[in-house]
C-alpha cells in the first residue's frame, strides 16, 4: 500500500488585492493532531480576518473544513479540492487572511483561497509513504564492506548498524525488491548471511 502525504510543516503566502494570505500545511495523522495544529495557527493569527482550513485524513476516511466566516463554498471546499486533486491525506491546511479591504468577489476568494493551499502543500513537500519491510542481516567483519554495498545497491536504506561480536545491519525495503537483495547476499556470501525479517513501517519516498 502507498499514499501521498506531504514531508513536514511548512508555510508561504501572497498578496492578493491588498489582502494577505498565509497558507500554512502539516502532516497529521489523527483528528486531534489536525484540531490541535488549526488552534495553534488561530492563536498564532489571532488577529487575522480569517482562518479557514481543510483536512483529510486516512483514518476512517474523514474529511472536514470551515469556511470561517467567508461566503458559503469559497474558502473551506477550495482548500479541500486542493488537497484532493493532489491526491494528499493524512494532513492539513490552514489558509489564514488579513482582509485588505478590497472585496474580491466570490470566484476571486475561490481563486485566493485555492492558490493558497497550492502554495501551502508546495512548500510543506508532497511525499509518497510506502509500507517498507523491516529487515536485518548480520555478518561477521570480514563480509561487512561487502554486506554494506550489496543492501544500498539493491533498495535498501540503513537505518542503523551494530558493531558487536558481529556486525548487524538494520533496514528497509520495498517488499518487491527482497528476493533480488537475498539472491545478492547468498551468492555473494557462499550463504552465510540471511536476511531476518522484523515487522513493517511506512517510509517516505520522494515523488517522481
Amino acid at each position: 500500500m502507498e499514499y501521498v502525504t506531504v514531508e513536514k510543516e511548512a508555510a508561504d503566502e501572497f498578496v492578493e488585492k491588498k489582502s494577505r494570505f498565509i497558507g500554512t500545511c502539516r502532516p497529521v495523522k489523527t483528528e486531534e493532531e489536525a484540531l490541535e495544529f488549526i488552534d495553534r495557527l488561530k492563536s498564532q493569527y489571532w488577529d487575522a480576518s480569517h482562518n479557514v482550513y481543510a483536512y483529510i485524513l486516512r483514518e476512517n476516511g474523514i474529511q472536514r473544513f470551515s469556511d470561517d466566516g467567508e461566503p458559503q463554498g469559497t474558502a473551506g471546499i477550495p482548500v479541500i479540492d486542493t488537497l484532493k486533486k493532489a491526491g494528499v491525506v493524512d494532513a492539513v491546511i490552514v489558509a489564514t487572511r488579513y482582509f485588505g479591504g478590497i472585496l474580491l468577489g466570490g470566484g476571486g476568494l475561490i481563486r485566493a483561497y485555492s492558490h493558497t493551499a497550492s502554495i501551502a502543500l508546495a512548500a510543506a513537500k508532497k511525499v509518497a509513504m510506502r509500507e517498507c519491510l523491516l529487515l536485518s542481516v548480520s555478518c561477521d567483519y570480514s563480509s561487512y564492506g561487502k554486506v554494506a554495498g550489496i543492501v544500498p545497491e539493491n533498495g535498501g536504506v540503513v537505518d542503523d548498524t551494530e558493531f558487536l561480536e558481529r556486525v548487524r545491519l538494520r533496514f528497509h525495503l520495498d517488499p518487491t525488491l527482497l528476493p533480488a537483495l537475498e539472491k545478492r547476499l547468498a551468492d555473494a556470501t557462499s550463504g552465510r548471511c540471511a536476511v531476518v525479517e522484523e515487522g513493517k513501517r511506512y517510509f517516505p519516498f520522494e515523488l517522481a
